[in-house]
C-alpha cells in the first residue's frame, strides 16, 4: 500500500474507522449521525489516496481489506494523536480540567489510593478521574486509556513512555494466629503442609513459585485469584499463607503484628510497578499533573 503520509484527511479516515468498527456503512452512518452517502464519499476519497482497496463486501456488511487492516491499526493511533495535540493546545497555560482515563490492576489497597484521589481532587477540582479495574491492564483494548497502571518490568509493546513509580516486594504472609496453629514453616519444603493462596498475576501460571534467587518450584494452592486484597484479607482472617506482592502499606483497623512474613528470605521476588501512558499523550498537562502526584505520593513510602 502506497503511504498517505502527508496527504492524509482525518474526517476521511474517521470515516473509514467508523465503518470498519461498525461493519457497515449504515451502522457507521448511525454511530456518526451522518449520511451513508457522506460515508461513502469520504471513504472512495480515502482510497483513491491511497490508490488501493481498503473495504470489501460481504453478504452482512462491508470487511477492511489486508491494505484495510493495516491502516485501521495505524490509523487509530493516528486520530488519537491528533486529539491529543488538540486538548494539550487547550489546556496550555491552564489548570488540569477534564476526564483522565486510567486502568488499574484488580486489589489495589484503597486505602492507599483514596488519599491520592484527595489530593489530585483538592488540587485540581476541574480534574474528573474515570477509573477502570482489570485483572491484566495491558491485556485490555487501551484506544480509549490515558494511563495504564501494572506491574511489569518491561513497557507495553508500541509508543508508549513508561515510568517504574513503585518496586514492590511479592513475598508470603500469614496472620500470627494462623501459624500459632498450624506451625511455621521451615523450608519450601514445609508449604505442602499448608494451605495457599496465590496471587494471579496476567500471563504467569499462579501454581509456579519462585525463590528469591529466581528458582522456581511448583505448589497446589487451594485459592488463586485475580485480586490481590482479597488474597490478604484472607490472611488477615487466619484462614493460611499468601503470596502476593505487598506495599508495606499498614491496613487500616489491624493491628501492625497481625501478618507476619513466612520465608522471608527464601521465597519471593521484586515486582515493579509502572505507570504507562500512550507517547502521543504523555505531554498533555492533566496527564503529567497525575503523574506527578502519584511518584511524589508513592515516593514517600
Amino acid at each position: 500500500m502506497r503511504t498517505v503520509a502527508g496527504c492524509m484527511d482525518l474526517e476521511e479516515l474517521r470515516a473509514f474507522l467508523a465503518v470498519v468498527e461498525a461493519g457497515s456503512f449504515l451502522g457507521a452512518a448511525r454511530a456518526l449521525g451522518s449520511s451513508r452517502t457522506t460515508l461513502r464519499r469520504q471513504v472512495a476519497s480515502l482510497e483513491a489516496r491511497a490508490g488501493v482497496l481498503l473495504l470489501e463486501s460481504v453478504r452482512n456488511g462491508v470487511v477492511p481489506t489486508e491494505a484495510g487492516q493495516v491502516l485501521a491499526r495505524k490509523g487509530r493511533g493516528m486520530v488519537q494523536e491528533a486529539a491529543a495535540l488538540l486538548a494539550s493546545i487547550r489546556e496550555v497555560g491552564d489548570a488540569p480540567s477534564g476526564t483522565l482515563r486510567v486502568i488499574l490492576p484488580v486489589g489495589l489497597p484503597p486505602h492507599m489510593m483514596t488519599p491520592l484521589f484527595a489530593a489530585i481532587r483538592g488540587a485540581y477540582p476541574r480534574l474528573h478521574v474515570h477509573c477502570r479495574f482489570s485483572n491484566d491492564p495491558l491485556g485490555e483494548a487501551l484506544t480509549d486509556i490515558d494511563i495504564a497502571v501494572h506491574f511489569g518490568e518491561d513497557a507495553p509493546s508500541g509508543h508508549w513512555i513508561s515510568h517504574v513509580v513503585l518496586r514492590v516486594r511479592e513475598w508470603l504472609i500469614a496472620s500470627r494466629a494462623y501459624l500459632e496453629r498450624r506451625g511455621t514453616p521451615q523450608t519450601i519444603d514445609d508449604l505442602k503442609h499448608h494451605e495457599l493462596f496465590a496471587w494471579q498475576a496476567p500471563g504467569e501460571d499462579a501454581r509456579t513459585w519462585r525463590t528469591w534467587r529466581g528458582a522456581p518450584f511448583t505448589v497446589a494452592p487451594a485459592l488463586i485469584a485475580t485480586d490481590i486484597h482479597f488474597i490478604r484479607h484472607c490472611c488477615i482472617s487466619g484462614l493460611g499463607i499468601g503470596l502476593v506482592p505487598d506495599a508495606l502499606v499498614p491496613d487500616p483497623d489491624v493491628g501492625p503484628d497481625v501478618l507476619v512474613p513466612v520465608l522471608p528470605d527464601v521465597v519471593g521476588q521484586e515486582r515493579p510497578v509502572r505507570l504507562s501512558v500512550p507517547g502521543a499523550l504523555s505531554e498533555i498537562p492533566k496527564i503529567k499533573v497525575f503523574i506527578g502526584h502519584v511518584r511524589a505520593s508513592l515516593g514517600k513510602l
